[in-house]
């Protein structure tokens, strides 16, 4: 560990403050996520939209005592705090890792390329392990900050290193080098992610290959002949291996299993994945391994116990109204301060863990065992079921101020634990790889049909800094989570707006909004269709509710009976759906008047053709209507209520028009609310099924209801365990709609059924249990919604609640 007299050198900073010469263990960036120890370091870092200054107070007061600051501060009101000021924060990160990583000597590999990055590292430690203490990425923290806290970890214990990185622009790639400093290398392939930031694919090649500056040898696939050539003229040691083209391991892939020609020896090895991406993983590792000197027996054998790897921890509905993180594959210190985090955004009273040893992390029993209680202490934790030999054998350490279950092995856990003791609570399974946690996990959650939508939180979370990074300064946010946050799952997308600070959460009715105040949501809610029977439910939860009408406002007033609360009036300027006329608005402002415990919070108005350019004059009209009422409203009430117009297709097509604060809605889902063009958004949603059997029907044979199938040949039918009860609409019948089954389109054969699809899957190799998928990535939501005439807002909100929500997620 570094001390902190010695960062100002380091950093090429000026020390500000020194009240004690304090050790640095723990880096922080964002002051939600702190490990709280005099010993952590926190760097105050400024963007468009944040200022980590700003929290140096709170974290004063929580007891953080170190700190890189960007600006000058006065510092006289943290007299106990150390401070260093830098040119930049994430500069200043970057060089004290840089400096800690020239401290070891042992290998690292460095992993990047468009796709595969996470699951080659994840498969290489698991390949690797049995032979190396290892430190790596936790998730896939490859990014600028991600990649410093991840080398950040390492310790002299550790024999090898295997890091991602990631970059989106030119210029990103030299900065992690510099921390990485490879000694190995794996380029996995050059994809279009990112080309936004690249001029071309040769560009965006040679700028990843810039992490392998002073690697001994780097392996890749020489079928991509762009890598290929930037490598030569990089002049970058190199060990290919090529299907179509000559390189130094010559590949033939044959169903289930390739053979690897080197020199003048074949080498056969069975896979235990058949999807092409897999495949190149799989062989990229390969590779690596038999040029570190393994026998090709050893490497098949070990190949051969390669499991999909779970990339992001999910949240799943689980028994008795709890909600349980399935974080089972991975176990280490970082990761569980990442779940810990993640665990704590969910705003559930109770919270419990079920943890396995952790491996690898070259401390000894004593001081890892006070990190670990150090860590649920801070988390406000519950209960902690603790399950390992060295959890066991050091259980007396493990005592906290709450509930602990210790068990030696998770076979003893099954038998003793008492499973109906978790009730409404949120339950966060984290366990390494050989405690097999997976099959706590199929203890814990519901029993549901094999259909389920799985939402991307990460995507979810890029897709809103995307749109905050349209707003104004000052301008504040609306998101709309009516509607099961259009099929996502309204409390755990609720939960994640929360968390990221937005300014208010939209409903379209009263229960809604009384759900998520259930669940901990303190956000301002908006109701836009509040009703009469709802009025109590508004003020017993502190809801919103839209005035849209004088009747409306009547029946409020008398409910209420002098008792105080916020209202948004809704002016009709041409949606012609809800809202008050203008010549509603004297007489509703009026009675606003009459009763002060009536206070407006805004006035607003919806936009009925922002989407497309052909409806601009339109929006003109609407606009100058809304603020000629504005203006009416502000002068009569004598205060100033927030203005806001603008949906998600608004603020992309008419940012002018911000006013106080837009409404954000489809455009969190990934989902392009415009005609235009618009590449930065990320789908969120992918909704899949299973096959659940897999027959053949002869030709001129018939297939379900009505007989409406018809098989023009000998066909291979899978019948899906999905029907328009889940959502799949009967609209798809006869071939109209289609699924993705192993990266082919097969369609819709006969009548979709209330719990069932049959799907033509003809020439596509296909297993029962095999996923398909009805939209997402690969198949997008817009392709499917067009098929039967409609709007992903549909396809989206008719996903029946049924369905299984499972929520992924790296960091939030």
């Amino acid at each position: 560990m570094i001390s902190f007299s010695a960062l100002a050198k380091i950093l090429e900073g000026t020390q500000v403050q020194l009240a004690a010469d304090r050790l640095v263990r723990d880096l922080v960036i964002d002051s939600r996520k702190v490990l709280l120890s005099d010993q952590s370091l926190f760097f105050a870092l400024s963007g468009t939209r944040h200022d980590g200054h700003e929290f140096i107070p709170e974290l004063y007061r929580k007891g953080i005592r170190q700190f890189v600051i960007e600006r000058p501060l006065d510092v006289t009101p943290f007299p106990q705090a150390n401070f260093i000021l830098v040119k930049s924060g994430i500069g200043a990160l970057q060089s004290l890792v840089a400096h800690h990583r020239k401290q070891f000597n042992f290998p690292v590999i460095g992993i990047t390329g468009s796709n595969g990055k996470t699951i080659v590292k994840e498969w290489l430690y698991q390949l690797l392990s049995p032979d190396y203490q290892i430190v790596k990425n936790p998730g896939s923290y490859n990014s600028q900050i991600g990649v410093p806290l991840a080398v950040w970890q390492m310790q002299s214990v550790h024999q090898l290193g295997i890091f991602e990185a990631g970059i989106s622009r030119v210029g990103e790639m030299e900065n992690l080098q510099r921390i990485m400093n490879p000694t190995l290398g794996i380029f996995t392939n050059l994809g279009t992610a990112h080309d936004e930031g690249f001029t071309s694919p040769q560009v965006k090649a040679r700028e990843k290959l810039r992490l392998f500056h002073g690697v001994s040898k780097l392996v890749y696939c020489s079928d991509d002949q762009t890598i290929e050539k930037e490598v030569n003229q990089l002049n970058i040691p190199a060990v290919t291996w090529a299907v179509e083209r000559n390189a130094h391991y010559q590949v033939k892939l044959q169903q289930h299993q390739i053979s690897i020609l080197h020199g003048t020896k074949v080498i056969p090895f069975k896979l235990p994945f058949t999807d092409r991406a897999s495949v190149e993983n799989v062989i990229h590792c390969i590779v690596l391994m038999l040029e570190l000197k393994y026998e090709p027996h050893l490497v098949e054998e070990r190949i051969g116990l390669l499991r999909s790897v779970p990339m992001r921890l999910e949240i799943k509905q689980g028994i008795n109204g709890c909600q349980v993180i399935d974080d089972s594959y991975n176990n280490d210190l970082a990761g569980l301060q990442i779940s810990l985090d993640f665990m704590g955004s969910l705003k559930r009273k109770r919270k419990s863990v079920i943890l396995s040893d952790l491996l690898q992390t070259g401390l000894e029993p004593s001081e890892l065992i006070q990190r670990i209680r150090q860590l649920l202490n801070q988390h406000a934790i519950h209960k902690l079921v603790a399950i390992g030999p060295a959890f066991y054998q050091n259980r007396e350490g493990l005592k906290l101020n709450v509930e602990v279950e210790v068990f030696p092995n998770v076979e003893t856990a099954f038998e003793k634990l008492n499973w109906d003791q978790f009730q409404n609570e949120v339950i966060l399974v984290k366990g390494a790889r050989p405690f097999h946690f997976e099959k706590i996990v199929a203890r814990l959650i519901r029993k549901i049909h094999g259909t389920r939508m799985e939402i991307d939180l990460n995507k979810m979370v890029h897709n809103l800094n995307f749109f905050k990074s349209k707003l104004d300064p000052g301008v504040k946010l609306m998101v709309m989570v009516k509607a099961f946050a259009y099929g996502s799952g309204s409390e755990e997308v609720a939960n994640l707006l929360q968390y990221h600070r937005v300014d208010y959460l939209g409903v379209a009715y009263a229960d809604e909004g009384v759900e998520l105040r259930k669940n901990q949501i303190s956000v301002p809610i908006m109701v836009m269709n509040p009703s009469e029977e709802g009025f109590i439910a508004l003020v017993d939860n502190n809801l919103e509710p839209v005035v849209y009408s004088v009747p409306v406002l009547k029946s409020l007033i008398n409910f209420l009976q002098g008792r105080p609360i916020w209202i948004h009036l809704e002016i009709e300027t041409g949606m012609h759906r809800l809202g008050l006329e203008e010549s509603e608005l004297p007489g509703v402002l009026e009675l606003v008047k009459k009763n002060p415990n009536l206070t407006v919070a805004s006035v607003f108005s919806h936009l009925a053709g922002a989407d497309e350019q052909k409806h601009d004059d339109y929006s003109s009209v609407q606009l100058d209507r809304y603020l000629q009422a504005y203006q009416v409203i502000q002068e009569l009430l004598g205060y100033r209520p927030l203005r806001h117009l603008l949906n998600s297709p608004g603020l992309l097509r008419m940012p002018q028009h911000q006013l106080d604060m837009v409404r954000l809605g489809i455009g969190l889902y990934g989902i392009n609310p415009t005609s235009d063009q618009v590449d930065q958004l990320q789908p969120v949603a992918t909704l899949k099924t299973v096959i659940s059997q897999i027959k053949t029907v002869k030709a001129g044979e018939s297939v379900g209801y009505g007989r409406w199938g018809k098989a023009s040949h000998d066909m291979k039918l899978a019948t899906l365990a999905i029907g328009y009860a889940d959502g799949f609409s009967r609209s798809f019948s006869r071939g109209v709609g289609s699924v993705l089954v192993n990266g082919k389109k097969a369609p819709v054969v006969g009548n979709v059924c209330m719990d069932m699809t049959m799907v033509d899957i003809t020439g596509i190799d296909a297993r029962e249990g095999d996923d398909a998928i009805i939209f997402g990535e690969q198949l997008s939501i817009q392709e499917v919604a067009a098929a039967i005439e409609t709007i992903p807002y549909e396809i989206l909100t008719n996903t029946s609640e049924r369905v299984k929500r499972i929520f992924f997620a790296e960091s939030i």
